[in-house]
């Protein structure tokens, strides 16, 4: 018999491009879906960008916060989604970020500018600082070793007088919510491209992905996980602090209780497993989603917490059937053959027939 050809002997096998050149319409499918995304893209920004003409102000400013936890939900999904690395105390740098941008326009009478670069740069130097002892551990160590810094950090902002201690401190109130809204809607935007670009589009995004899926494989390779993994940490906090630097400025008033409490990071921890962690669009889903229910808990039930149980059935659902969250199951991740089977096995543990 004569040589077979791998593409011949496997079809599995056939790169996307064979199959684009055998089978026309695929290629054009693509390219049609791509330019249908990248319209809807361009629509969605054209809306978000006309939104605070056509609302109210308080509807802007419930806006401007979808937008600052979407955000916020990034900022975590990349340690914690794309690393692998549950960090519980990554809400203390949105404090870190706030106190910064509050100490310096207050303290010093620095403009708001200077206090938004001075919390990248405490935020980052921090965070190198927590990460060299903390990346060392794995699993629950890593997320409790997180937990505790956080708490660490809040209860140090209590008692010092330069953060205002039981007090809190009020800033300088700002301009009008407009301009905080566009200025929350280029950080989200850029925090979202630059996701996508990093750890989607690059050689850097593959090594984080590799570190996490096997990080003694990815050593093997040749990878310094060590690097990539403070790499990847830094960036996440730095994120989250420039997210307290303008949420700062925006609410004019802080406190430790409030911008370093635990149910920061919960929210963006739950945000990124209802929506798929590992994704550029999870976040987004999870985020509008958690974010909707809590504020139209609080405006038709008068209770702000009373969306607590809800997000837990979500959370509950999707760890059972849709475990690469909602992203995952819209992109066909998740079949009604695996949540059939899901069902039979839940009734097979729990005896219910």
């Amino acid at each position: 018999m004569g040589d077979v050809s791998d593409d011949e002997s496997d079809p599995t096998q056939t790169s996307g491009a064979t199959l684009g050149h055998r089978l026309p319409g695929l290629e054009s499918d693509t390219e049609e879906n791509a330019r249908l995304r990248l319209g809807l893209y361009g629509v969605g920004l054209l809306v978000l960008l006309a939104l605070p003409f056509v609302v109210t102000t308080f509807w802007t400013r419930i806006a401007l916060q979808a937008l600052m936890w979407i955000g916020l939900a990034q900022s975590w999904n990349m340690i914690g989604g794309y690393a692998g690395y549950l960090d519980f105390g990554h809400g203390a740098y949105f404090g870190v970020g706030a106190f910064a941008t509050g100490i310096a326009m207050v303290q010093f009478g620095a403009p708001f500018l200077a206090g938004f670069l001075l919390a990248a740069v405490i935020g980052a130097g921090l965070a190198y600082l927590i990460a060299v002892p903390t990346l060392r551990l794995k699993g629950a160590y890593f997320a409790i070793a997180t937990w505790a810094f956080a708490e660490a950090v809040k209860q140090g902002a209590l008692i010092t007088d330069i953060t205002g201690g039981t007090f809190g401190m009020s800033l300088p109130v700002g301009p009008p919510p407009a301009v905080f809204y566009y200025a929350m809607l280029a950080m989200t935007a850029g925090t979202l491209l630059l996701t996508w670009k990093l750890f989607e589009r690059s050689e850097f995004g593959f090594q984080v992905k590799a570190l996490r899926d096997d990080e003694d494989a990815a050593e093997s390779l040749g990878i310094d996980t060590t690097r990539v993994k403070r790499q990847v940490y830094v960036l996440s906090c730095v994120v989250a602090a420039l997210f307290g630097s303008l949420n700062a400025y925006f609410i004019t008033y802080i406190h430790p209780n409030s911008v370093l409490a635990p149910i920061v990071t919960d929210r963006m921890v739950i945000m990124v497993l209802l929506g798929g962690l590992g994704t550029v669009t999870g976040p987004v889903a999870g985020g509008l989603i958690v974010f909707a229910l809590e504020r139209l808990s609080a405006l038709f039930l008068g209770e702000s917490t009373f969306y607590l149980p809800l997000i837990g059935v979500l959370i509950m659902f999707v760890v059972l059937f849709a475990p690469s969250g909602i992203v995952g199951f819209l992109r066909g991740d998740v079949g009604s053959t695996d949540i059939k089977r899901n069902l039979r096995e839940l009734a097979d543990k729990f005896d219910f027939r």
